[in-house]
């Protein structure tokens, strides 16, 4: 027996109308991350042990710059949204929920425009 309203049953969504939007959002970022990390990996393998200036000049290059801004967007939305989920499942005080989530959004944030500052700075080569 189906306890959904009949535009609940054609949306598809659940009773917070948001269920089924942060599942996928979160299986898009892992897909995502899985080409944006192998980049990285692969560029920290290759320039491990390099200089400042030769990693400055490699991030200098769009074509270098682009994806690791990439995998900074979607690795820190991933992260927002993989904690949101263990924050709701585990905090059982209403208060103290509300203000890990806070916190994890401001902490999101604070990374991802740090490491999105670090990259755009290196890559202007200021």
């Amino acid at each position: 027996m189906d306890m959904r309203t009949p535009l609940g049953r054609v949306r598809g969504l659940g009773s917070a109308k948001e269920g089924a939007d942060h599942f996928w959002r979160q299986r898009l970022t892992a897909i995502a991350n899985i080409p944006l990390t192998l980049f990285l990996v692969v560029t920290l393998i290759i320039y491990g042990g390099a200089d400042y200036a030769v990693v400055a000049s490699h991030l200098a290059s769009p074509f270098v710059a682009i994806p690791m801004l990439l995998m900074v967007i979607s690795a820190v939305i991933h992260m927002r949204l993989g904690m949101q989920v263990i924050i709701e499942d585990y905090v059982s005080s209403e208060g103290l929920k509300i203000i890990s989530l806070m916190l994890n959004t401001f902490f999101c944030a604070s990374a991802g425009l740090a490491s999105a500052f670090a990259i755009l700075k290196l890559s202007f080569g200021a």
